[in-house]
C-alpha cells in the first residue's frame, strides 16, 4: 500500500486565484479544501503580486500540501493581458517551490481531458466531474473547481512522472 500524498492544484490569476487540495493514494482521491486568493484590484502590480504570493503562502502552510500542479494559461486577450496573467503564473509557480515543492505544470486541454475525457469541455463539464471525483468536496466558483481539476490530472500524471524520477 504506498502513501498518501497531498496535492495542491493552482489556477492562476491575479483576479482570482483558485487553489485546491487533494489527499491521493493511488488513484483514490479524498477532497481536504479549496478556495480562492483574490489580491486587491486596485494598487500598483508589485503589491498585488506580492498579496497573491502571501495568499498562496498562507494556504501552503495550512495544508502542507507533499507537491504542487499549475494550470498552464490559456490567454485569448490581449497582449498586456497576457503579461499580467503571465506574472501572476510567475508567482503560482514560485511560491510552491520557495516551499520546497516539486512543481508540475499541465495545459489546460490535459487538464480537462484527464478530468472529463475531452480537451474541449466546457467549465461546468469540469465543475461537474470534480463533484462526482470528489463528493465531499465544497467550494465555491469556477476558479477553485478548475484548481481541484488541475490537482486530479497530476494525481492521474504522477506514476508517469515517478518513472521518469520527477517525484519521489
Amino acid at each position: 500500500m504506498s502513501r498518501t500524498v497531498r496535492i495542491i492544484g493552482i489556477d492562476p490569476g491575479l483576479r482570482r486565484c483558485g487553489w485546491g487540495v487533494v489527499d491521493a493514494q493511488d488513484n483514490r482521491l479524498s477532497f481536504v479544501a479549496a478556495g480562492t486568493v483574490t489580491p486587491p484590484t486596485d494598487g500598483a502590480l508589485a503589491d498585488r503580486l506580492v498579496a497573491l504570493a502571501a495568499g498562496l503562502a498562507e494556504v501552503l502552510m495550512a495544508h502542507r500540501p507533499d507537491e504542487a500542479a499549475v494550470e498552464e494559461t490559456f490567454v485569448n486577450a490581449g497582449p498586456r493581458s497576457a503579461l499580467i496573467l503571465g506574472q501572476a503564473r510567475g508567482v503560482a509557480l514560485v511560491t510552491p517551490a520557495q516551499h520546497g515543492l516539486f512543481v508540475a505544470e499541465y495545459a489546460t486541454n490535459l487538464v480537462k481531458k484527464s478530468v472529463v475525457g475531452t480537451g474541449h469541455a466546457e467549465k461546468n463539464q469540469v465543475e461537474l466531474m470534480v463533484r462526482t471525483l470528489l463528493p465531499t468536496a465544497s467550494f465555491k466558483g469556477a476558479d477553485a473547481a478548475d484548481a481541484l481539476a488541475v490537482a486530479i490530472c497530476h494525481v492521474h500524471h504522477r506514476v508517469s512522472l515517478k518513472r521518469m524520477g520527477a517525484v519521489a
